[in-house]
């Protein structure tokens, strides 16, 4: 009985945290939202010669530069099929993830008089970084498209679980957003924490290699440690899928190492579980923010 008003409890307060970030629906956030968006995309490339293109130019040259280091030169994907395809998804999806939460982890202090002189949503303060970081994700992803055709991928109707896929990763790094930002208000050392956790990750993720090279080359050991990767890094998950339905199906998905749907599905519901509990987090902790920045 117990348990199960502790659920019925923790889906009540779910239920209210989501009616409360439909606050930013109002007239008054969805101005102060685009405004916030359109500034910032603004402000980020100012002062530069070529001004949005690096949008596009940043992930292209880390693509060229682990495109010859890894692919060419260390035959990382040999057997996989347009492989070079996969790994530019990988680097676009994984900028995102990286830009959504590193955005919104200094959102909140970096719009400190705002929040003293207004009073509005906070959580329109993080949804703006991350609606930033998903307005260069599109751009990054149109190029990803035109490089799949280039290379001969073909298109079918699958590709379009994409979208989902793309949900589910905006949902996990919002969540974690959403968290580092009220963390980061009272500790300021955590940008070079969370740097080093992010350069951690990228290499933890199966981007620049495939998942199936830790299974081939990592001895006994290599299958099991493929597949916590897929279970517990919700990211490595999300980019396998993509891959596989966007750019070639003999890229290893957790469906088809895992046999127990439970643990295959574990992934998915981590995310949400992480985006409710960055949520309540940061909910907790706004009353105090414009005190505090």
């Amino acid at each position: 009985m117990e348990i199960t008003e502790l659920f019925e409890r923790f889906f009540k307060q779910c239920e209210e945290y989501v009616l409360n970030i439909f606050e930013i629906f109002t007239k008054k956030n969805r101005i102060l939202l685009k405004a916030m968006v359109s500034t910032d995309f603004k402000l980020r490339y100012q002062q530069s010669v070529l001004g949005y293109l690096w949008s596009i130019l940043k992930p292209l040259l880390l693509f060229t530069i682990m495109y010859f280091v890894f692919v060419k030169f260390m035959r990382f994907g040999d057997g996989i099929p347009h492989f070079a395809v996969a790994l530019l998804l990988g680097i676009v999806m994984w900028n995102f993830f990286n830009e959504t939460t590193t955005g919104g982890m200094m959102s909140i202090v970096g719009h400190g008089d705002l929040l003293r002189k207004i009073h509005f949503s906070k959580y329109v303060v993080v949804i703006a970084s991350s609606m930033s970081a998903l307005i260069n994700f599109g751009l990054n992803f149109i190029v990803v498209i035109i490089f799949m055709l280039i290379n001969g991928v073909h298109l079918t109707w699958s590709c379009l679980l994409i979208v989902p896929l793309i949900l589910e990763l905006y949902i996990l790094a919002l969540g974690i957003a959403f968290f580092l930002s009220a963390v980061y208000v009272n500790l300021r050392d955590l940008n070079p924490i969370w740097e080093v956790v992010m350069q951690a990750g990228f290499y933890a993720t199966p981007i620049i290699y495939p998942i199936s090279m830790i299974s081939s080359r990592g001895g006994m050991w290599g299958p099991i440690v493929a597949k916590l990767d897929l279970i517990l890094n919700p990211v490595a998950q999300i980019v396998q899928d993509a891959r596989y339905v966007l750019v070639d199906q003999a890229n290893v998905t957790v469906w088809q190492m895992e046999g127990n749907h439970v643990l295959a599905v574990w992934p998915i519901l981590f995310s949400i579980l992480i985006f409710f509990a960055g949520l309540w987090y940061f909910t907790a902790k706004s009353k105090h923010f414009a005190e505090l920045v």
